[in-house]
């Protein structure tokens, strides 16, 4: 039943957005009583927190590929495919909106969002550390700004085309960017 109810908020927020989402809603999409949902979270507040906390703070856990770019590349199409998800398209840009009203949203959405995915840049950028690829002063935050910065902006606010050729040349620019030997 919870499994239900997670999707019916995730749901609920990609058609309403967070402003109009309500817990009969998520009741009602979910096929459970309100109550069922009022057990778990007190308002929906708590609820949406929780369950993008959830979702987001799984992270990215990559492979090593053997090679900084390969890494990037890597790391880059997953970050693409989640944000390329309907729901996500619809639900991230709300939520951000949302946080700029709601300190206790913004406060929540950037830890969870930053923290489930700073681990996934520590560990690319430790890996090509090890190898020499880069200085050990490298900075994974930045890594990560470069990563997942110009895939939101093209997938969420321009809503520009994003070809496989951006994402290679995407790839180049970011290992060049971080220093790479």
């Amino acid at each position: 039943m919870t499994e239900a109810i997670r999707a019916a908020v995730f749901e609920e927020l990609a058609t309403t957005g967070y402003a109009r989402l309500s817990i009969e809603a998520v009741a009602r999409r979910a096929g459970v009583g309100k109550t069922a949902v009022y057990r778990r979270w007190r308002s929906k507040l708590p609820m949406v927190i929780e369950v993008v906390s959830e979702l987001v703070s799984s992270g990215i856990l990559l492979p090593d590929t053997g090679s900084l770019h390969e890494d990037l590349r890597l790391m880059i199409q997953v970050v693409y495919r989640l944000l390329r998800h309907p729901l996500a398209a619809q639900i991230v840009p709300d939520l951000l909106a949302e946080a700029a009203r709601n300190p206790e949203i913004a406060g929540t959405l950037a830890l969870a969002l930053r923290e489930s995915q700073r681990e996934s840049s520590a560990a690319l950028v430790r890996r090509a550390v090890a190898r020499g690829e880069l200085p050990a002063s490298t900075d994974p935050d930045l890594a990560l700004d470069l990563i997942a910065g110009p895939l939101y902006w093209h997938l969420l606010v321009t809503r520009e085309p994003v070809t496989k050729d951006y994402l290679e040349r995407l790839a180049r620019s970011i290992t060049a960017a971080l220093g790479a030997s």
